[in-house]
């Protein structure tokens, strides 16, 4: 029987510990899992492990094969970029080595399920979600296919759950920022508001958003606001990574490059079209340190339909 591909988590990385840490522990909880298979996981950026380190921890341990799955909720930069061309300068180190790449993992009906667990939890249990209008707050990029995303997982957040509204807001590089976010809201009417992170563990960013969203409440007592948490590390994202795996093993890979901004010029970004993607220089990686050095050109994700 042939053996299994190993699985390899790529994580962003943050400057929070405890953020980087839940992204460790719930590597760890995936391989106790898979006990068949090796599993790994390492960061673009910011926090150890890097990626490369995680490779070759993979590598020691005789894989050969292996598959990645990017641990984020929307397909930005670092997910159709830096971690391919991540991935390609370690097939490089490693002669022998091969790989498939799997896709992010939202907008999936079992990361809503979550993210409405989230929102219930907030929630004073009287209020009627017809009165209630939530704000999804994602990351933000440069990327406006990116921000798009977040969008859709608004809208599907809100088909058929009540809630008087879902509005989108994202805490850095798009608007609407959180504050404003907020003032929309209030502006359409909100009396009741939750903040909900779209966001799968704690970090620096999560913690901006809830420091954002009690300075707005603060000053407009005549809103009641509230904070959720992120997803965190629940039996469904557990359950979702594993089906990304199986999806990249098998070449079940849908990726949507409709409005890719590497691929399609859309206003404002005609520039980025057919971009070379570089790898992140993580400062915890001891190989090649030649910042960019990738030999592919172009568009550097998973095309496979």
């Amino acid at each position: 029987m042939t053996t299994p591909p190993a699985l390899l988590i790529a994580g962003h990385g943050t400057r929070d510990e405890a953020g980087a840490e839940a992204f460790r522990a719930f590597v760890r909880e995936l391989g106790r899992r898979h006990p068949e298979l090796p599993v790994a996981g390492g960061f673009i950026e910011l926090s150890p492990p890097p990626l490369g380190e995680a490779v070759a921890e993979l590598v020691e341990r005789g894989v050969r094969r292996f598959a990645a799955v990017p641990l984020m909720l929307v397909s930005a930069g670092h997910a159709k970029g830096d971690i391919p061309a991540a991935l390609s300068r370690e097939k490089e180190r490693h002669p022998g080595v091969s790989y498939t790449y799997g896709r992010p993992l939202g907008p999936h009906p079992a990361l809503l399920r979550v993210l409405e667990r989230r929102l219930a939890e907030a929630v004073d249990p009287a209020w009627d979600p017809a009165e209630v209008t939530v704000l999804l707050v994602g990351r933000g990029s440069t990327d406006p296919d990116a921000n798009a995303e977040v969008f859709k997982a608004a809208r599907l957040l809100w088909e058929g759950r009540g809630y008087a509204a879902v509005e989108t807001a994202f805490v850095s590089l798009a608007e609407p920022d959180v504050p404003g976010g907020l003032e929309r809201c209030a502006r359409l009417g909100a009396r009741r508001v939750v903040v909900l992170p779209y966001f799968l563990f704690t970090g620096i960013l999560p913690d901006r958003v809830r420091q954002q969203t009690e300075e707005w409440a603060a000053a407009h007592p005549e809103t009641e606001v509230r904070s959720a948490d992120v997803i965190g590390p629940e039996p469904e994202l557990l359950d979702l990574v594993w089906e990304r795996y199986e999806e990249a093993v098998e070449g079940d890979l849908r990726m949507n490059c409709d409005s890719c901004v590497y691929r399609i010029a859309l206003p404002g970004f005609e520039d980025k079209v057919g971009l070379p993607q570089q790898p992140h220089f993580h400062p915890d990686d001891d190989g090649d340190h030649h910042h960019g050095h990738h030999h592919g050109h172009g568009h550097a994700h998973s095309h496979a339909h």
